[in-house]
């Protein structure tokens, strides 16, 4: 299996809303997302999408690794494309000379993933609130 990474492009788009009502998840507007919803990357497997993320830019030393989806068709273990995922958005963030990665999720894989690759996790739950201004 090869694993390779890209930019989301604005083609992507209705595959990744795809992906969101596949997991029934609320579909962000892509205003919300950085760069209007291409300011992120995908991992293929074997040139076919498979899961993406997107990362938030801040004017600190610090952004965000956020709204991680993946093609809920895919049966494999996730744990190689969720790993890739994480190692290639570090090196990205890195290249932007950030010094620091932030992620807010539920998903246990992404966690535990996260967790065996130096992350640090808050054993406290946090609350995800969000609200449009106008």
């Amino acid at each position: 299996m090869k694993l390779t990474t890209r930019n989301i492009t604005e083609k992507d788009w209705s595959m990744l809303c795809s992906w969101w009502e596949g997991h029934r998840w609320p579909i962000p507007n892509n205003d919300a997302l950085p760069e209007n919803g291409t300011g992120g990357i995908i991992v293929e497997e074997n040139n076919i999408p498979v899961i993406a993320g997107f990362i938030f830019k801040t004017n600190s030393k610090g952004c965000w690794l956020e709204f991680i989806i993946s093609d809920p068709n895919y049966k494999n273990n996730r744990s190689h494309i969720i790993e890739k995922l994480i190692d290639d958005a570090e090196k990205i963030a890195i290249d932007m000379g950030f010094k620091y990665m932030l992620f807010i999720g539920k998903s246990n894989g992404i966690r535990k993933a996260m967790r065996s690759k130096g992350w640090i996790e808050d054993p406290q739950p946090s609350h995800e609130l969000m609200k449009r201004l106008n």
